[in-house]
């Protein structure tokens, strides 16, 4: 799935608003700040027309990027993994078998592709060390995380 999007059907919800909202929103504002720059006089020395023309190729390759992700979308649903095994779209808890100080010994994250992945609110990529650890696995399996810094040890205590 190299060329696929990987995406819960709330992440796919989120690309498509992003991406109405560059086509129909902010390149209509765009286009009138280069009006509105232009009509100063020379663009030559014109940093509003430069900001404005930088944000227009930014807004340009970022509905390109939100296209080509939404065209190759795959969804994940949730009947397409057992309840029991951890797969994508998996809200998972797991019990580090060795917390450091500091370190909470319970923690839970939900499963998703990396396009939707926000480690501060607990969205994990699968391709994640922790991700690619506990892919397929059941409540009570242990696992070892590699990590470049160290490897951790994880119980899982619950999927849903």
């Amino acid at each position: 799935m190299a060329n696929k999007t990987i995406l819960t059907a709330a992440g796919l919800k989120k690309l498509q608003d992003e991406l109405n909202e560059l086509k129909n929103v902010k390149s209509q504002e765009n286009a009138e700040r280069i009006k509105v720059a232009i009509s100063y006089g020379d663009i030559s020395e014109n940093s509003e027309y430069d900001d404005a023309k930088n944000e227009q190729a930014f807004i340009a390759g970022r509905i390109l990027e939100l296209e080509q992700m939404i065209n190759t979308a795959v969804v994940i649903e949730d009947k397409d993994t057992p309840a029991d095994v951890v797969g994508l779209g998996s809200h998972v808890t797991v019990e580090d078998l060795a917390p450091e100080d500091g370190d909470e010994p319970v923690q839970e994250f939900e499963v998703v592709g990396t396009t939707e992945a926000d480690p501060f609110e607990g969205r994990i990529s699968n391709d994640s060390p922790i991700g690619l650890a506990i892919m397929g696995k059941k409540v009570g399996d242990e696992v070892l995380v590699r990590t470049p810094v160290d490897d951790h040890k994880y119980r899982i205590i619950a999927v849903k």
